[in-house]
């Protein structure tokens, strides 16, 4: 049986960690590379740097940022924002990182998913979800890219489908209603995705203790719990996720 991951989430906007709600109201959160260092040594499962500003201001990943990011923490480093191209993919992975997060470039061409799983295998390819609520599509939710900002009336469910068929090894779900509100993970979106896909799908978007955590996981499936606020301004700590997991019987890395 596989272990459920803690995922500490860097979302880095000019060179800092920044978090805010829905993508907006911006408040800095410290130095993404000593964020890095810090979660690693406090237990976190992997680390997901995202340079949430790369892709609408139309440029490439921090680069000198991540291979510093990289030298300092321990776990795995999923990296996304502006990877465009097969060339982003390695300049990505030369730079340290152990998998790549695709959102926009994907939903605009769609052969990325497959081709960059074809060079380098789907354990390196994250297809990421950012969705919302659109009871006029089938599955009630809508695909988003450049950080929310842009709607693309894709239904998510069909385009989670399409992802894995084409290679995506995992799905960086996030629920652009419940970003950043501590309000708990979108459940009902999760279990939709999970059900329905046969690679794991890593929550975001709303949590704010680890309960929302232990649920996510139990009643809807979620493969690994992704979160940022409560870590970074210290209102939960990973130590405290993982003994609330395994305290409900949820297998867990020590």
């Amino acid at each position: 049986m596989l272990t459920t991951r803690v995922i500490a989430c860097l979302d880095v906007h000019d060179g800092r960690t920044v978090k805010g709600i829905n993508f907006v109201n911006l408040k800095d959160a410290g130095d993404p590379v000593e964020q890095a260092k810090k979660y690693s040594a406090l237990g976190a499962d992997e680390i997901c740097f995202l340079d949430i500003s790369a892709t609408h201001e139309k440029r490439k990943a921090m680069f000198n940022i991540i291979s510093k990011t990289a030298e300092s923490c321990f776990v795995p480093l999923t990296v996304g924002g502006g990877v465009n191209s097969l060339q982003d993919f390695r300049d990505l992975l030369n730079s340290g990182a152990d998998k790549v997060s695709i959102n926009s470039s994907a939903v605009y061409n769609p052969k990325l998913i497959k081709v960059s799983s074809e060079k380098f295998g789907n354990q390196c390819v994250v297809l990421a979800i950012d969705a919302v609520e659109n009871k006029n599509l089938p599955c009630g939710y809508e695909v988003t890219t450049h950080g929310g900002r842009n709607k693309t009336n894709i239904d998510a469910l069909k385009w989670a489908r399409q992802g894995t068929k084409n290679g995506a090894g995992e799905i960086l779900l996030t629920s652009m209603n419940s970003d950043g509100t501590k309000k708990g993970y979108d459940l009902k979106l999760t279990k939709l995705i999970s059900d329905n896909v046969s690679v794991p799908v890593i929550a975001s978007g709303g949590a704010g203790c680890p309960k929302d955590m232990v649920e996510v996981v139990l009643k809807a499936g979620a493969s690994a719990v992704l979160a940022a606020s409560i870590f970074h301004y210290g209102i939960h700590s990973i130590y405290s996720v993982k003994k609330e997991m395994s305290e409900n019987g949820i297998l867990i890395r020590e």
